[in-house]
């Protein structure tokens, strides 16, 4: 059963056979996979009138639990953005009432995000569609390969979560 990855190493075997492509059998299908997951996510997200950084955003402040509040920083680490991003994408979640800025108590020039009771039924909706989802695409893997495929991600992700902190 051969995939467009197979297809792709042939063609680098056959035309440089004195490179080693083998990394090229796991990291191309995670790439590949990436890319279809995260089409798959915009479209639940979209079923939601939420993009994919918007829910990344919200989801963020949701796990945060109650107050469902950040600080712009903490924010920057869980999304994995720029701080003019995070700005721009606070102020486009906060004019459409999904979070607001309050002062922070604990720093007289900070602020703190928080997630507004409408952020809240967008993120919680969109997650369970997501989650629904993903379900559905690891439907045909048993319990124990997912098991087994996550140990081994999560070594694979491990280095560069590191480098995050």
């Amino acid at each position: 059963m051969e995939d467009e990855v197979d297809r792709l190493l042939e063609a680098w075997r056959r035309e440089r056979p004195d490179l080693d492509v083998a990394p090229m059998e796991v990291l191309s299908r995670v790439s590949r996979l990436a890319r279809h997951l995260d089409r798959a996510r915009s479209q639940a997200f979209e079923t939601h009138g939420l993009e994919s950084w918007e829910f990344d955003v919200l989801a963020a402040l949701r796990r945060a639990g109650a107050p469902y509040q950040l600080s712009p920083g903490k924010l920057l680490k869980e999304t994995l953005v720029t701080s003019g991003t995070m700005t721009n994408r606070v102020d486009r979640l906060a004019a459409r009432g999904l979070v607001e800025r309050l002062p922070d108590p604990g720093d007289r020039r900070g602020v703190l995000v928080q997630l507004t009771a409408a952020g809240r039924d967008a993120v919680d909706a969109a997650m369970a569609d997501l989650l629904a989802h993903e379900r559905t695409l690891l439907g045909s893997i048993s319990d124990r390969d997912q098991a087994k495929i996550a140990r081994v991600l999560r070594e694979l992700v491990r280095p560069f979560d590191l480098e995050k902190h």
